[in-house]
């Protein structure tokens, strides 16, 4: 079985956010209780909205954090996987009838093919490792 995998290129993983998360939420919440203490009841309205703010942007980041897309080779299956936040969706096609498309000049992605199938790879690699992958898909098709 032949396998390549394209991944979203993140700084953290989703277990690494949740630690710097839960970090900045004790030290937001102890500053603002700080400033509570002293009077300034205010500053945690805004230490609200501020957490608030981080925790959307911390969600968004995460639901896409382990986007990818893989696809395999075995015998005369083509199994196309892509995981697009959190949502799995998974093409087949029989490799001697499937088709490779380079991209077109500009583009971002390539296509595999077959009949009125039509899926959209690439989008996490960057254009020199397009050239590479789409050569040894070639090899093992038709």
């Amino acid at each position: 079985m032949k396998r390549w995998q394209m991944r979203r290129n993140c700084a953290l993983t989703p277990k690494q956010l949740l630690k710097f998360y839960v970090a900045l939420l004790c030290l937001s919440v102890a500053v603002a209780t700080g400033f509570f203490l002293a009077g300034v009841w205010v500053i945690l309205i805004f230490t609200a909205l501020e957490l608030s703010a981080v925790t959307l942007g911390f969600l968004i980041y995460c639901r896409h954090a382990l986007d990818s897309e893989t696809i395999e080779i075995d015998g005369k299956r083509l199994t196309i996987k892509k995981f697009i936040g959190y949502k799995e969706t998974v093409y087949e096609f029989n490799t001697q009838w499937a088709k490779i498309e380079s991209p077109l000049p500009g583009s971002k992605t390539f296509h595999i093919s077959q009949s009125k199938l039509r899926v959209e790879l690439g989008q996490f690699l960057r254009p020199e490792q397009q050239t590479p992958i789409i050569a040894s898909v070639r090899l093992h098709l038709g």
